[in-house]
């Protein structure tokens, strides 16, 4: 059966991979006073990123389009963070949650492949697992077409590749699950987000895209009993009644409050 094709998987992940760099780059320089499409155009034709293909940038603005510029939200406060000069370490796992979320195969390489190896208590990763995967997606018609072995091959290796420059994973030639810092500002960040799509803290405490950074719900209590220490916010939990609460409402009001806290 084939998928809604929303979920459906595509190879956009192996033409760019992770490119924290430039994306940190196009943040920095963005222009809040243009649109979207005229400052993707401004940096098209200034080649910001000093790739030697046009054809590269243009590849490289449309996957970030679909990653960080479709919620005027997202971009707000992402640039917010970037101008604001916050840490790499703080705002890479966020574009990580950023990019899975709209990347579904890198999304579900994670969430239904590696957090299940981690609870098995291994952690080398097997690149041809991650082929035969990708094969029986392919076969399931899950895929925008079927990919044949040559292309399972080249999106497996963009894929590990991808998931070891967020952080993911580390090694070269084998590669293994890391251990993943997630910072409390990333936390907090994250949790505020998720919160805008349902207001309750039980079911946040439960959601699934926790299993993008491998965290239990008691790993996700502990996240915000941290937080509320660094006074990012409130939670409060008395047996099933689990209340957040942010200090402000928009996301990007959000980001100056984590700026202040990473200062």
């Amino acid at each position: 059966m084939k998928m809604d094709a929303e979920r459906t998987y595509t190879s956009k992940i192996t033409q760019v991979g992770a490119q924290l760099a430039d994306t940190r780059t196009l943040l920095t320089q963005w222009d809040e006073t243009k649109t979207v499409e005229e400052n993707l155009k401004h940096f098209q034709s200034q080649n910001i990123f000093g790739k030697a293909s046009r054809v590269r940038v243009s590849r490289i603005l449309k996957v970030f389009r679909e990653r960080y510029l479709r919620e005027q939200v997202v971009i707000d406060s992402l640039v917010a963070l970037a101008k604001g000069g916050i840490s790499s370490k703080i705002l890479d796992p966020i574009l990580y949650f950023h990019a899975a979320r709209s990347d579904h195969l890198l999304h579900d390489i994670v969430t239904e492949f590696l957090v299940d190896l981690k609870e098995t208590g291994a952690t080398d990763v097997d690149s041809d697992a991650v082929v035969g995967i990708i094969r029986r997606w392919s076969d399931e018609g899950k895929t925008s077409k079927h990919w044949v072995e040559g292309t399972l091959d080249r999106i497996a290796v963009g894929l590990l590749a991808t998931l070891r420059d967020f952080g993911i994973l580390r090694g070269v030639a084998t590669k293994h699950i890391a251990p993943v810092y997630l910072p409390v500002e990333s936390f907090a960040y994250i949790a505020h987000y998720l919160k805008q799509q349902q207001p309750s803290g039980e079911r946040l405490i439960h959601d699934p895209e926790w299993r993008l950074f491998f965290l239990s719900p008691q790993g996700v209590e502990n996240n915000f009993i941290a937080a509320q220490q660094r006074k990012l916010l409130e939670y409060h939990a008395a047996g099933p009644v689990v209340r957040v609460l942010f200090p402000v409402a928009t996301l990007e009001e959000y980001a100056n409050v984590i700026l202040r806290a990473a200062s």
